[in-house]
């Protein structure tokens, strides 16, 4: 395929846009993947290429995340490998399942997880952290089932980590933004790897698009780390809100 300076003024900043979305809130997927779509990749080529610029934004935030003490390691090295393990088995549940009937459940559960957030019922920092053994076995279910979810379909993925990390294994706001990061970092290498084996990833439009989502990541996370959750929260709704609208437009053909 042939890169005109069209793709790259499509692309890049929608990917700066997703890159600073994916870092407070996650998410940022559904900002990234439909900009390389729009510029008119093919769309195994679309993903692949999407990959290598979520790699390198990803990388960043993790890395801040890292340097601001919000990644207990232990925590986060055994939650990627577990993701890792689901998102290989959603990959390959995905290539014998429709994923209509996903779709029609996630109509329900969109609204659902919308609903709790305005109601304050989720990113709660008031609730008492568990001991670290609870704590980690929470973590290893959250990652497995949603690593499962990213191999099997994937938006909204961080959205729904930071979800889960912070009502069920009651981790902080930060904590969890960190950890759900390690996470996403993991698997986004493993899909790149497999795209970069076969050939589905346009390395000059990646690369360049990458650059966006260091910047994006970048001064998302310096706007994390001076909000914190109250930055969070309307992030994560206009995330999903996204998402339930791509999902409708889905089943709608």
């Amino acid at each position: 395929m042939i890169l005109t300076f069209r793709h790259f003024l499509i692309v890049c900043p929608l990917v700066f846009a997703g890159g600073f979305v994916d870092a407070m809130a996650g998410g940022g997927g559904l900002i990234t993947l439909p900009a390389y779509l729009i510029a008119g990749l093919p769309a195994h080529t679309a993903i692949g290429t999407n990959k290598l610029s979520s790699c390198m934004g990803t990388a960043t935030s993790t890395l801040r995340f890292a340097r601001a003490g919000y990644i207990p390691l232990k925590i986060a090295l055994c939650s990627a490998a577990f993701a890792l393990c689901g998102s290989a088995l959603g990959a390959r549940l995905a290539l014998l399942l429709d994923d209509r009937a996903f779709k029609i459940l996630m109509l329900f559960i969109v609204p659902l997880t919308e609903l709790l957030l305005l109601r304050g019922r989720a990113l709660r920092e008031d609730l008492p952290p568990y001991p670290f053994g609870k704590t980690l076995a929470i973590c290893i279910c959250a990652a497995f089932l949603l690593g499962a979810y990213d191999g099997f379909y994937g938006p909204g993925t961080g959205t729904f980590l930071m979800l889960l990390l912070t009502g069920a294994a009651h981790m902080s706001v930060r904590t969890a933004n960190g950890v759900t990061k390690a996470i996403n970092f993991s698997t986004n290498i493993a899909a790149l790897a497999v795209y970069l084996v076969n050939g589905r990833v346009l390395i000059p439009l990646g690369l360049t698009a990458g650059l966006f989502s260091v910047l994006g990541n970048y001064l998302g996370t310096r706007s994390f780390q001076k909000n914190g959750a109250r930055s969070v929260k309307p992030v994560m709704i206009a995330v999903l809100l996204l998402f339930f609208v791509r999902i409708v437009s889905d089943l709608a053909g």
